[in-house]
Formats: structure tokens, C-alpha cells, sequence
């Protein structure tokens, strides 16, 4: 009876693990399926071209089942050209925190430099990432540098905005107790001010890096001949809408996972209240 009894117990646990992990993804799952179903709708509209989710995977599947073939050139799987354009993504991203958090710092603790900088990131903050594009070609004649810029660019805004916020928003109380202890300006920053402001330098990069990734496909549809962005207008000329469909998917999908780790990083890196 003993044994019957925690058999029992251990039944019910499961269950109830089950049916509140259930929980947990069913908002998710009916989300999914509400958008599929409606896109299965659409699709069935006489004046379209708008291809069912099922004709999609039919249509793409062998894109689908092995996205690590590489076969020369340009014909290769998901895996090599989303890899390509995260390389860019990379180099601009850092090349975007490594100057971005330093201007937030500055224009936030010296008036001049931000009565200096100010104007300039009012007047180039709201140039979307394709108008920087021409330019950035004229000035780095070749393509990849061309796209690095482009994404450094459209992704130091939120950090240098977000790093001054956080700085702005330190507490006075922090800023008095290095001021009783006696902190130099070095300590005062790696003890204060750094720990107090990485909140809101993670909401900034985390900005970014969406930002990021938007502005790589926006890059290399028009400057490179490799990548995600390359290969949706490689698709469009060649009238393909099931690749072009595949290919935003792909996109969606590392975007919501760069999201997520950047999420898991602030949350390990940033202090917990």
C-alpha cells in the first residue's frame, strides 16, 4: 500500500508538472497557429500569389532538411549564409558597444561634450540603415566595410542613448556615498556608476542587436553577394516566393535567438534586486 501510495504521488507530480509547463507554452502554440491558419487563408484567395505554409515546406524542403550543403559559389544551405551574415553582424555590433557606451559616459558626465555631441545624434539618429548605404560605399569602396558601417551606424544609437539614461538616472544618494568614502574618479566609476548603469546598457544593446541584424539584410541586399540579404533578392529576381518566405522565417528565427541571448547575458551580468 506504502509503495502503491508514493507510486500515486509521483504520478500526480508529473502530471502536474506537465500540465503547468502546458500552460506555460499553449499561449505561444495557439499564437503560431491562429497566424498559420489565417496566412493558410490568405493563401486561398483567387488574386494571389501568396503561397499556402504547406507549399512552402513542400517546395523548399530539401533547403529545409539539410541546410549545411555547400556546393560552390553560391549554392549552399541556411547554416553558411546565415553564418556569413552574422560575421558582419559581429564586427559591427562590437565595433557599435565599443564606441557607443564611452559617448553615453561622456556626454553624460561633461556638459560640453554633450552640448557638442548632442545635435549630431538628434540630426544622424532617425537616417534609416539604407541611406547610409551609398555613402558608405563612396567612402569604403568595397562592399563588406560598407556593410560593417552600415550596422555600426543604425546600432550605436540606442546604446549611446540608453548608457546616458542610466547614467543620468544613478541615484544622488550613490553619487554621495562616493563622494564620504572618498572614491577617485576611476573607482568611483567601476563601483558606482558602471554597476548602477548596466541595466539600461543591456536594454541598449539589446536594441541593438535587432537593429543590428535589420540593417545586415538591408546591406547585403544592395552591397554584398553572400548572406541572408543576398539570398532573398536572389530569390525575388528569380520570382521564387517560397525561398523568399523560407528565408524570413530564418531570419525571425536567429533574431528571436540573439534576442533571447542577450536577455540571458543581462540577466547574469546585471546586479538582481
Amino acid at each position: 500500500m506504502y509503495s502503491q501510495a508514493r507510486y500515486k504521488n509521483f504520478i500526480q507530480r508529473i502530471a502536474i508538472v506537465s500540465y503547468q509547463r502546458l500552460m506555460q507554452v499553449f499561449p505561444s502554440i495557439f499564437g503560431i497557429c491562429i497566424f498559420l491558419i489565417s496566412w493558410h487563408f490568405l493563401s486561398l484567395r483567387p488574386d494571389t500569389s501568396l503561397p499556402s505554409p504547406l507549399a512552402v515546406i513542400n517546395n523548399t524542403w530539401d533547403l529545409i532538411k539539410d541546410p549545411f550543403f555547400y556546393k560552390g559559389g553560391n549554392n549552399k544551405g541556411f547554416f553558411w549564409l546565415i553564418l556569413a551574415s552574422l560575421k558582419r553582424v559581429v564586427v559591427g555590433y562590437l565595433l557599435a558597444t565599443l564606441i557607443g557606451i564611452p559617448i553615453g559616459f561622456i556626454i553624460s558626465l561633461n556638459s560640453f561634450c554633450r552640448k557638442a555631441i548632442d545635435p549630431l545624434i538628434q540630426l544622424l539618429r532617425p537616417v534609416a540603415p539604407l541611406a547610409w548605404l551609398p555613402l558608405a560605399q563612396a567612402v569604403f569602396l568595397k562592399p563588406n566595410p560598407s556593410a560593417i558601417f552600415v550596422i555600426c551606424i543604425t546600432a550605436i544609437w540606442p546604446i549611446i542613448l540608453n548608457t546616458a539614461l542610466g547614467v543620468k538616472l544613478v541615484p544622488k544618494d550613490y553619487r554621495n556615498v562616493s563622494k564620504l568614502l572618498g572614491l577617485s574618479p576611476l573607482e568611483n566609476f567601476y563601483k558606482i556608476l558602471l554597476p548602477a548603469t548596466l541595466p539600461y546598457i543591456f536594454t541598449g544593446l539589446r536594441i541593438a542587436i535587432g537593429l543590428s541584424w535589420l540593417a545586415v539584410v538591408a546591406a547585403e541586399m544592395l552591397l554584398s553577394d553572400d548572406g541572408i540579404g543576398f539570398f532573398i533578392v536572389d530569390a525575388y529576381n528569380n520570382a521564387n516566393i517560397h525561398e523568399m518566405i523560407l528565408a524570413i522565417v530564418y531570419l525571425g528565427a536567429v533574431g528571436l535567438v540573439l534576442d533571447k541571448i542577450m536577455s540571458y547575458i543581462s540577466e547574469k551580468v546585471t546586479p538582481q534586486e
